[in-house]
């Protein structure tokens, strides 16, 4: 009987210090569990050139996705990329699909009640673009009447629901979609990201034309959960550093052909 109790009381004290250790493991904050897993995984679309898209080769790339693999490196762990729609990107953040979310995420209030943000990595703008040639459309106020098109969830999205007296918005998973539909002659403009008017006029010389004046200025930042404080600090330090050695203009060069950090829309 004796036995029994010793083993029984064994057994207690074993699992307590075992609980003990599960605990501790649970306790890590995330940046913890992700320097100590040797990973970051970062929620991300795929479908709005330049900042993330996949190119003739199937791969992802854009100024986003050199952006979270340049914060990995410097974490000293290795970015995984988990594609979702923008319009869900808020949602799979909070249900834990992935550790931050970087898709050219504007920062505004209604967003901030859901999550955190990172500081700025790049300040952002809504312009319009239109067809080549088109002489109906020569400034915002000639939209009148005309059918806008935008990505689904984008401040796009909420710029042009504000905008009076447009015949209809239609809206798309996939900036590249509105641009196709535009291209076809179903939409008449097409509302975006600065950065993305840029990349276009860039790639698609000769077939559109951007109107004069920035409708918005935005600031846009990594998203993060709201418990996860630590790690929002540790890449906000990144994002200086990047900033101050050059590497975001870099970037910027690359996928815009200008130097955002030089000539800010702020």
């Amino acid at each position: 009987m004796k036995k029994a109790i010793k083993f029984f009381i064994t057994m207690l004290i074993l699992g307590s210090v075992l609980g003990g250790c599960a605990s501790k493991k649970e306790d890590l904050n995330l940046l913890q569990s992700v320097k100590k897993n040797k990973k970051i995984v970062i929620g991300i679309e795929e479908g709005y050139p330049p900042m993330e898209f996949r190119d003739e080769n199937k791969d992802l790339v854009g100024f986003d996705v050199d952006f979270g693999k340049e914060l990995g490196k410097r974490l000293g762990v290795t970015p995984e990329f988990s594609i979702v729609d923008f319009n869900g990107l808020i949602m799979a953040l909070n249900s834990k699909k992935f550790d931050i979310a970087i898709a050219s995420i504007s920062i505004t209030d209604k967003r901030k009640e859901s999550i955190d943000f990172s500081k700025p990595y790049i300040v952002g703008g809504q312009i319009i673009a239109v067809k080549k040639g088109n002489k109906s459309i020569n400034e915002v106020k000639d939209l009148q009447g005309k059918v806008l098109a935008c990505q689904l969830g984008t401040t796009g999205d909420n710029v042009a629901a504000n905008m009076k007296g447009i015949k209809s918005l239609k809206k798309y998973d996939k900036i590249t979609e509105a641009f196709h539909e535009l291209s076809a002659n179903r939409v008449d403009a097409v509302i975006m990201d600065a950065q993305v008017g840029a990349y276009y006029m860039g790639k698609k010389k000769g077939e559109y034309e951007i109107l004069d004046g920035i409708i918005s200025k935005e600031p846009m930042g990594i998203g993060y959960r709201k418990e996860d404080k630590e790690l929002r600090e540790e890449i906000d330090k990144i994002i200086d550093d990047m900033e101050k050695d050059g590497t975001l203009s870099k970037l910027s060069m690359k996928w815009f052909g200008y130097d955002a950090y030089k000539e800010k829309l702020n």
